[in-house]
């Protein structure tokens, strides 16, 4: 609770919509946000929806906004307050568009309807229940229903294909929750399993349908409603045609909200953890390596739970780290020594225990894995040093876990911080790559100057047209990278596999490696030949491959093949955001002269005259020849 001094964010989100202050003071709101409760929240959803989206961007020119297309079968209009509150809370604006009852096929079926003339970042194509027992007859049984699905079914499989051609956006589908009261009008048991099974097997096919469409994302009713959540509110169904209920859609949106955060490039990176009543009972420091809790005991059980669940999260390309107040030498061994324990310190990215501010230590972090303190969500039992970090580091997503443990795995998966539509194959090596950093910049320690350092690092990169197994990363890459993103576009899949597929765009990789190991995919330029002259319209590279010379080797390749090819001039865009002004200079720096400015975006030009050298540490692997016609 807070105390008499502090204001009560319920109270001062209230205060701000009644004065008209919200929309001035929008990033405030987005932070009060994250520390109310339901019913306050959905108050203000409600206050937030009745906002003009265009004043707000208005006032705010750098807030990312996201436009999100919601059609379906049902009436979805009550879906944009919480919608709208989920991306606020994490800071991004909602555009909304919502159809037409019922008229997601006409919709999502044709190229040139007006749901896709929106250009959606994401469209939501809600399923209910009466998409299926809206056109059963009546009497039905089993087989008239799985009839139905069948139907839908191939629909929906048209729609995925259309929207692939006709959307660079992520559609978004859902699994159809079964009511009870449609399994009850079946009065003898054996066909109500039969209808269970024929209601299972045809979401089953939808969550498959994932598999195979870049572009789509499937959310699973299934694990939303076996929280409690009803499924239905029978009179809004039958009298406003509102067939999922608005606690269901508030928790859709939620998940909805993950997706948008993606898109937005706002995706968490790095879970850092507390120790003592986070990650087991007792106090290390007082009851020592022994007398923590880990096993033997209901609440030992929990902590165990809790470590398994993190090692889960970072078997998946999340960055875990710990940030505690024990004593450094006492930590290792407590991680070392217990055989119960299911995390060990290789497990972390990095291991921090002193006594220290935690916001220090945060902020010290972040600079040593080269990312910024909002790419962190922060786990802690302890009120005062949760209100510390929210206090000091803003940016920072805060999940205090007091009291039971057993809710503390519920508590840090509420919000899907690292959710991300698909995994590749770089995720699996992400904390590997990241402990070799560390290990990089020990041995950079040991050398007088930075240039000693580089030569003695034996720096290889590998630059050549994006392959089709590369192109979930490179996308990543867009969506993900910040602060080495020259215009900040992110690109889904789709998007990226047309531009490397276009008779004038191309799409290049950087692979990177060095005598520590292989960095793998760490950068992609985009390019665009006109008449006669290329075009680089964007440049990303991974921040944990900064400063080796990797971004001067790609770019003078580029530069080399360019004049090669007989062309005249490079021009180079650069769009400036609140993370990648430490790129402002990139090109300026390697010949190229400022141009024309177009809005906020720069535009610079190479005259192929001058080349910039290659960096001699690096060593450079390229296959960027153009194939011609005969």
């Amino acid at each position: 609770m807070p105390s008499d001094s502090t204001p009560d964010p319920a109270d001062e989100l209230s205060r701000l919509f009644s004065t008209g202050e919200a929309v001035a003071r929008y990033p405030r709101v987005t932070e009060l946000l994250a520390a109310v409760e339901p019913p306050a929240f959905t108050r203000a959803c409600h206050q937030l929806a009745r906002l003009d989206p265009d004043a707000v961007a208005a006032a705010h020119p750098d807030r990312p906004a996201v436009t999100v297309a919601i059609t379906g079968h049902g009436t979805l209009s009550t879906l944009v307050p919480p919608l709208t509150g989920e991306l606020a809370r994490h800071g991004i604006l909602l555009r909304p568009h919502v159809s037409d009852f019922d008229s997601y096929v006409f919709d999502l079926l044709d190229p040139d309807s007006d749901l896709y003339g929106h250009g959606a970042d994401l469209t939501l194509c809600v399923l209910d229940p009466m998409i299926v027992f809206d056109e059963v007859p009546v009497p039905w049984r089993p087989a008239d229903v799985q009839r139905v699905l069948d139907e839908k079914l191939r629909t929906l499989e048209r729609i995925a294909a259309t929207f692939a051609t006709a959307s660079r956006g992520m559609l978004v589908l859902n699994t159809i929750p079964l009511p009870r009261r449609f399994t009850a009008q079946l009065v003898d048991h054996r066909s109500r399993s039969e209808l269970g099974a024929v209601w299972r097997e045809a979401n089953a096919r939808l969550l498959r349908l994932a598999t195979s469409a870049p572009n789509l994302v499937v959310i699973d009713t299934d694990p939303l409603v076996a929280e409690g959540i009803p499924v239905t509110d029978a009179r809004m169904s039958t009298y406003a045609k509102a067939h999922l209920s608005a606690e269901l859609l508030a928790r859709y949106a939620r998940e909805t909200g993950h997706l948008a955060r993606h898109s937005a490039g706002r995706t968490k990176k790095c879970l850092v953890l507390d120790l003592d009543g986070t990650l087991w009972g007792g106090v290390l420091g007082d009851d020592g390596v022994e007398g923590v809790e880990l096993s033997d005991s209901p609440k030992g059980e929990a902590f165990n739970g809790v470590q398994r669940a993190v090692k889960q999260i970072g078997s998946q390309g999340v960055l875990v780290a710990v940030v505690s107040k024990n004593e450094l030498d006492l930590v290792r061994a407590a991680f070392r020594d217990r055989d119960d324990a299911e995390l060990r310190e290789d497990d972390f990215v990095r291991v921090i225990a002193n006594w220290r501010p935690k916001h220090d230590n945060l902020k010290e972090l972040a600079q040593t894995l080269n990312l910024g303190v909002d790419s962190f969500v922060f786990v802690d039992d302890s009120a005062l040093e949760c209100g510390l970090v929210r206090s000091e580091l803003p940016g920072v997503a805060v999940v205090r876990v007091d009291g039971d443990p057993a809710l503390h795995v519920e508590k840090i998966l509420r919000d899907g911080w690292f959710d991300t539509p698909e995994l590749t194959a770089d995720d699996q090596q992400r904390v590997v790559r990241y402990q070799e950093e560390l290990v990089r910049k020990d041995f950079l320690d040991s050398f007088d100057s930075v240039q000693d350092f580089l030569r003695e690092l034996k720096v290889t990169v590998r630059l050549a047209p994006v392959q089709d197994a590369e192109i979930p990363r490179v996308s990543q890459l867009t969506l993900r990278t910040n602060q080495f993103n020259l215009t900040t576009h992110r690109l889904q899949q789709a998007q990226v596999r047309e531009l490397a597929a276009g008779p004038d765009t191309r799409v290049l990789t950087i692979h990177s490696g060095d005598r520590f190991g292989d960095n793998g995919l760490v950068g992609a330029v985009f390019t665009r030949r006109h008449q006669d002259a290329l075009h680089i319209d964007n440049f990303v590279l991974s921040c944990r491959v900064f400063s080796r010379g990797i971004e001067q080797t790609a770019l003078a390749a580029v530069l080399e093949q360019a004049r090669t090819d007989g062309l005249r001039a490079v021009y180079a865009t650069y769009r400036p955001s609140k993370k990648n002004g430490a790129v402002r200079d990139l090109y300026p720096r390697y010949g190229f002269t400022p141009g024309t400015e177009d809005g906020d975006t720069l535009v610079f030009r190479h005259d192929l005259r001058l080349l910039p050298d290659r960096p001699e540490h690096v060593s450079l692997h390229e296959d960027l020849q153009v194939e011609c016609d005969d």
